[in-house]
C-alpha cells in the first residue's frame, strides 16, 4: 500500500505539484492528428489539469493555445479560425499560429499596442498519428520519445483513443498487471478452448504467474513467466512501463508486437489513453475509430458521440452510469467470467469502479504487485529528485531508450529472461520466423 501522502503526491497532475511537474518535462500526447483539420473548429483539450484548446491553421500547422483571449478573458474556443490564425469574436483581435496578435480592428490605426499582446501558444509536433506538445520549463524542448515508428510518414501510423473517468495511475496499473488476465478476460475459458501450444493455453493452464522485475533507463520491465506445456521450456510475457506515462502491453509475440499506451491525465479523475502503432500492424478496430485495437478488443466497444465540452471526446458507451452495461444472465451462464462487453469494457469497468481515485493506504499488495510497487516507487522517486534537487527525470533526453518492443515468447527453462530475448526486445528488428498467430488471443 501508500501512505496517503504518496498516494496524493503520484496521483495529481496539476501545475506544481510533483508529478505534475514532472509530466511536463516531457512531450505530452494530447490529440489524433486527424482530430485537426485546417480551418477546424477549436477544440477543447484538457491536459494535466489545464484548459486549452487546438486548431489547425489553414496551411495544416496544428496548434495549441490557452483558452482565454489576452484581452479580458473571453473564452477563444467562440473565435474564428481562418487564414492562418485565430480571431477572437469580443474585439476582433486576431492571433497568429505563434500566438503574435497581427490584427486589432479596435484600436485606432497607426497604433502600436498590438506588438506587446501575445495569445500563450505551446509547442507543437505531429508523430505516430498523435499531436505531442511540451508544455515544461525548458526553452528548448527535449527530443520526442523514440518509438521506432515515430520518424514513419504520417499515413503510415495509425492511433486511437479512449477516455476513462478515473485517476491516470489506477488507470495505467492495470496495464502492468498481467495475472489479471487469466481472471477477468478468460476466467471463463477451458485449456481446450485455446488452440494447443498457444500462449493463451499456457495461461489458462497456469493462471498464477511468477515474475522478475528490472529497472531500466525508460522506467521498468517484467517478465511474467509460466510452464509452457512442460517442465523445460517456459512461457514469458514482456511488459514495459516508460517513464512518463506509457506502457508496452504483454499480448502478443515478442519481436512482432509494435505498439505505446499513453495513460495522459486529462485532470485528477479524467485519463485519455491514447494509442499509436505502425499502420502495417493495424488490427481491426471498432466501427467509431477504424484503427488501432485487436478483433477481441473490438467486441462491443462502442463509442458515444463527441461532444464539444473539456471531457466530452472518446467516451465509451458503456460507463459507471450505466453499470458497464454488464449482462449478469450472461455471467452465470459461464459463457462471460465478467458479463461485461469484451477486454475493453473489462478494464474500463474494474479501474472506474474503484472511484475517481482509489485511496491505496486501503489495498494489500500481493507478489503478482511486484511490477506496480516498482512502477510507483520509480515515479516516486523521480519527481521527488526533480522537486529536491532539479535532477532530470529518466529518459528524457534520451529518444532512444524508447525503442522497445513487448510481448510473449516461449524459452527453454534455464534461459536468461533478459539475455535470451535482447534482441526480440530491441526495435528496428523484423523477425519474419515468428507466428504471431502463436499468441492465440493471449
Amino acid at each position: 500500500m501508500l501512505s496517503r501522502v504518496d498516494n496524493e503526491t503520484i496521483c495529481r497532475v496539476g501545475k506544481g505539484t510533483p508529478m505534475g511537474d514532472l509530466m511536463r518535462q516531457y512531450w505530452v500526447p494530447f490529440a489524433l492528428s486527424r482530430e485537426l483539420e485546417p480551418d477546424c473548429d477549436p477544440v477543447r483539450i484538457m491536459v494535466l489539469g489545464q484548459r486549452f484548446l487546438a486548431i489547425r491553421t489553414t496551411s495544416g500547422t496544428p496548434m495549441l493555445m490557452d483558452e482565454e483571449c489576452p484581452h479580458r478573458g473571453a473564452s477563444m474556443w467562440y473565435g474564428r479560425n481562418e487564414n492562418e490564425g485565430i480571431r477572437c469574436v469580443y474585439h476582433g483581435w486576431k492571433f497568429d499560429g505563434g500566438g503574435r496578435c497581427v490584427d486589432m480592428p479596435n484600436e485606432p490605426p497607426g497604433s502600436s499596442f498590438k506588438d506587446k499582446v501575445r495569445l500563450p501558444t505551446y509547442p507543437v509536433t505531429e508523430a505516430g498519428g498523435l499531436l505531442w506538445t511540451y508544455l515544461g520549463p525548458r526553452p528548448t524542448p527535449p527530443p520526442m520519445p523514440g518509438f521506432e515508428w515515430m520518424d514513419d510518414a504520417a499515413d503510415d501510423s495509425s492511433a486511437w483513443a479512449f477516455q476513462r473517468e478515473c485517476n491516470w495511475l489506477q488507470a495505467l496499473e492495470g496495464d502492468i498487471d498481467t495475472s489479471h488476465f487469466g481472471f477477468l478476460h478468460v476466467g471463463h475459458a477451458e485449456p481446450d478452448d485455446a488452440p494447443e501450444d498457444s500462449f493463451l493455453r499456457y495461461t489458462i493452464e497456469d493462471r498464477a504467474p511468477r515474475y522478475k522485475v528490472l529497472d531500466t533507463e525508460f522506467g521498468a520491465t517484467y517478465g511474467a513467466y509460466r510452464p509452457a506445456g512442460s517442465d523445460d521450456r517456459l512461457y514469458w510475457r514482456f511488459a514495459h512501463f516508460l517513464f512518463p506515462f506509457y506502457t508496452m502491453v504483454p499480448t502478443g509475440v515478442l519481436g512482432t508486437k509494435l505498439q505505446v499506451r499513453a495513460w495522459v491525465p486529462m485532470d485528477d479523475q479524467h485519463t485519455m489513453a491514447l494509442h499509436s502503432a505502425p499502420s502495417a500492424r493495424r488490427y481491426t478496430a471498432p466501427a467509431s475509430q477504424k484503427v488501432g485495437i485487436t478483433e477481441r478488443e473490438a467486441t462491443a466497444t462502442e463509442f458515444l458521440p463527441n461532444t464539444t465540452d473539456w471531457f466530452g471526446r472518446f467516451r465509451i458507451t458503456a460507463r459507471r452510469e450505466n453499470d458497464h452495461l454488464i449482462d449478469r444472465e450472461l455471467q452465470r451462464s459461464g459463457a462471460s467470467y465478467t458479463g461485461l462487453g469484451g477486454v475493453n469494457i473489462e478494464d474500463q469497468a474494474i479501474t472506474e469502479s474503484m472511484g475517481d481515485i482509489y485511496d491505496r493506504t486501503k489495498e494489500h499488495l500481493g507478489s503478482s504487485d511486484v511490477m506496480v510497487i516498482r512502477v510507483r516507487r520509480r515515479l516516486l522517486a523521480a519527481a521527488r529528485a526533480l522537486t529536491d534537487s532539479g535532477t532530470a527525470p529518466p529518459a528524457v533526453d534520451e529518444p532512444g531508450a524508447y525503442r522497445q518492443r513487448s510481448g510473449g515468447i516461449v524459452l527453454p527453462a534455464d534461459a536468461d529472461w533478459m539475455e535470451a530475448t535482447a534482441e526480440l526486445r530491441s526495435a528496428g528488428v523484423d523477425h519474419p520466423e515468428l507466428d504471431p498467430s502463436m499468441a492465440g488471443g493471449a
